[in-house]
C-alpha cells in the first residue's frame, strides 16, 4: 500500500510537469513553499485568478483599473499568446439586506427581487450585474492597459490569465473619491484566491464603517466564516458571522460592525472559507480620516515587516494579533534610511494569544520615510503573528488615511501597476543588518506611449530607501514598476505610495509589492509507476 501511494504521488508530479499548469499562489503558503522539493524544475505559471471587490458606491467616484504582466516570462513558458482579462460579478445583498452596501434601492431586506435581480437555487437574492463585458483584456505583456468608470453600481470582477501573460499577471484598482464619507483615494491591487486571510487593523468604532468584501471566482459556491478579535478576545457574537454562503462568480459585502455588539477599534478580522476558495478585501472608510482598502495581511509568523510609512505621516497606528496558542513578545525597530532605530518607550511589545494589541506610534517617521520591522523579542518568541499600519496624513479637516498590511518579501518579482507621471513613491526595505539588498526596477512602456526605463538600487541592510521610481522615456498614460532582486540580494519587501493630491487633501494610497509566484517549483517525477496498471 505505501508503494501505491508513493507512486501515485510520482504520477501527480509527472502530471504536473507536463501540463505547466499552476494556479497562482494566494498569500500565505509558506508551509507550501517549506514543504517543496529540493529538486525539480521551475516553470511559470500557466493560469493565474484575481479578483477585484466593487469599488465604490458614492455618485462622486472615478475609478481606474490597469492590468499588466510583466514580459520575460521563466524558461519554459508556453509560447502561445494567451488570454487575460475580467468579467462583472453579481452581488448579493449585505448583512442589512442592502445590495453592495449601497442603501438598498434595488433590494428588499435580501428577500425580495431587486431590480433585474433573481436568485440562486438556495433562495439567495443576486443582483447581476450592470454590464457583462470583458474588462481590461490584456492586448500583450509588458505593456499596461486600462479602463475606467464612474457608475456607483460598478460591480466586483473575476476573471483569470492563461498562457504567457499568466506569470505576474496584477491589476490595479484605484478610486478616487471626491466627496462624503471615505473620500479621498482608494487603491488595492486585486487580489488572488484562498482559503483564508486576516485583516488587523478593522475597526466597528463609531464614525467607521468597514465592509469586508467575499468574491467568489469559481463555478462552485463557497462557505465563509467570519471571525473578529480585539484586545480582549472574540468580539463576534454568538452565531453571527458563520456559514456565509458565497454563490459562484458573485460577491458578497458585510458590515463589520454587524458582527458584533461590542464597538472596537484596533480589532483583528479573520476569514476562512470552509468549502470553495474566495478574494477577500476589506474597504474602511471614515467620516473624518477618509477612506482606503485594506489588503490581507501576510501569513503569521514570528517576525513581520510592514514597509512604505511615508516621511510626513501625521498619525501611525500598530495593530498586531497573535493568532495561535502562545503569546509573542517583539521587538519593534524603525528602518530609516540610515539604520534600525527603536521608537522612544517601545523597546517591546506584548502581544497575548488569541488577542490583538493596538500602539499609536505617532509620528514616527520624524519626516524621514521609514518601514516598521517586527523580530522575535531578546526571549526568542517564535509565536506566530500578523499585523498591520494605519496611516494618516494631513491635519485637521485635511486628514486622509491609508494601510500597510505585514507583507512578503519578494523573492523574484514584484508589480505594481497605475503609476503616473507624477505622485508614485517607491519604498524598498532590507530589513536584516549585514544583508544588503540590490534590486533592478523596471519602468513599463506607458499605456499610450513610452520606452522603457531601468535603475538598480542597493539598500543596505538595515535599513530602508524610499525613491521616485524610473520612467519610461517619453511617458504617455500609466505605467507599471517591476521590482527584480538580483543574485547574492538580501532579503528584500517592497510598497509603492501613489499620492493624487485632491485641493487640500493630501490622498494616498499605498500598496505592498509581495512576491508575484510567477513560477512553481515542478518535483521531478519518481521512475516506478509500474503500479498505476496493475
Amino acid at each position: 500500500m505505501k508503494r501505491t501511494i508513493l507512486s501515485l504521488t510520482a504520477a501527480a508530479a509527472a502530471l504536473a510537469a507536463v501540463t505547466g499548469v499552476a494556479a497562482l499562489a494566494a498569500p500565505g503558503d509558506g508551509a507550501t513553499a517549506a514543504a517543496a522539493p529540493a529538486n525539480g524544475t521551475r516553470l511559470p505559471v500557466q493560469r493565474s485568478t484575481l479578483v477585484c471587490p466593487a469599488p465604490s458606491s458614492s455618485e462622486v467616484a472615478d475609478t481606474t483599473y490597469t492590468a499588466f504582466a510583466p514580459p520575460g516570462a521563466a524558461a519554459g513558458a508556453d509560447t502561445k499568446k494567451g488570454t487575460a482579462q475580467l468579467q462583472p460579478a453579481g452581488t448579493v445583498a449585505d448583512s442589512h439586506g442592502n445590495a453592495a452596501g449601497k442603501g438598498g434601492k434595488d433590494a428588499k431586506d435580501g428577500k425580495g427581487k431587486g431590480k433585474g435581480g433573481g436568485a440562486d437555487a438556495g433562495g439567495t437574492q443576486i443582483v447581476p450585474p450592470p454590464d457583462t463585458k470583458p474588462v481590461v483584456p490584456l492586448q500583450q505583456v509588458g505593456k499596461p492597459v486600462t479602463a475606467t468608470t464612474d457608475s456607483p453600481d460598478a460591480p466586483a470582477l473575476t476573471g483569470s490569465a492563461e498562457g504567457l501573460p499568466a506569470p505576474g499577471w496584477t491589476v490595479q484598482q484605484t478610486t478616487a473619491i471626491a466627496a462624503g464619507s471615505g473620500r479621498g483615494l482608494q487603491g488595492l491591487s486585486c487580489t488572488a484566491p484562498d482559503t483564508q486571510f486576516w485583516f488587523p487593523g478593522v475597526s466597528t468604532a463609531a464614525g467607521r464603517n468597514d465592509y469586508v468584501h467575499l468574491t467568489n471566482p469559481d463555478s462552485a459556491p463557497a462557505v465563509v466564516d467570519l471571525e473578529m478579535r480585539g484586545k480582549d478576545g472574540s468580539l463576534t457574537d454568538s452565531g453571527g458571522g458563520e456559514d456565509i454562503t458565497v454563490p459562484p462568480r458573485t460577491t458578497v459585502p458585510v458590515l463589520l460592525s454587524t458582527l458584533t455588539s461590542s464597538p472596537t477599534d484596533g480589532a483583528a478580522l479573520h476569514v476562512t472559507a470552509r468549502s470553495g476558495r474566495i478574494g477577500a478585501a476589506v474597504q474602511a472608510a471614515d467620516a473624518k480620516t477618509g477612506g482606503d482598502w485594506l489588503p490581507p495581511a501576510a501569513d503569521p509568523s514570528p517576525g513581520a515587516v510592514l514597509p512604505g510609512i511615508p516621511a510626513d505621516a501625521t498619525d501611525v497606528q500598530l495593530v498586531a494579533i497573535a493568532p495561535g496558542d502562545a503569546d509573542a513578545d517583539l521587538k519593534v525597530q524603525l528602518a530609516t534610511p540610515t539604520g534600525l532605530i527603536t521608537p522612544a518607550g517601545l523597546d517591546s511589545l506584548h502581544v497575548k494569544s488569541g488577542m490583538t494589541t493596538t500602539v499609536d506610534l505617532k509620528d514616527i517617521t520624524k519626516g524621514e520615510a521609514g518601514s516598521l520591522v517586527l523580530t522575535p523579542g531578546d526571549g526568542g518568541s517564535t509565536a506566530p503573528v500578523t499585523a498591520a499600519l494605519r496611516v494618516i496624513r494631513g491635519k485637521g479637516d485635511n486628514q486622509e488615511m491609508a494601510f500597510i498590511p505585514a507583507t512578503r518579501p519578494l523573492e523574484a518579482r514584484g508589480t505594481a501597476a497605475d503609476n503616473r507621471a507624477k505622485g508614485s513613491t517607491l519604498t524598498l526595505v532590507a530589513p536584516e543588518k549585514g544583508k544588503d539588498a540590490k534590486v533592478k526596477v523596471t519602468a513599463s512602456a506607458g499605456g499610450d506611449g513610452g520606452t522603457p526605463a531601468t535603475k538598480t538600487y542597493t539598500v543596505k541592510g538595515g535599513t530602508s530607501l524610499a525613491v521616485q521610481p524610473p520612467q519610461p522615456t517619453g511617458l504617455k498614460g500609466s505605467y507599471a514598476l517591476t521590482v527584480e532582486p538580483q543574485p547574492g540580494s538580501g532579503p528584500v519587501y517592497a510598497a509603492r505610495m501613489l499620492a493624487l493630491p485632491q485641493g487640500g487633501l493630501p490622498a494616498f494610497t499605498i500598496q505592498p509589492l509581495p512576491d508575484d509566484r510567477g513560477s512553481v517549483l515542478v518535483p521531478t517525477a519518481g521512475q516506478d509507476l509500474s503500479l498505476l496498471t496493475r
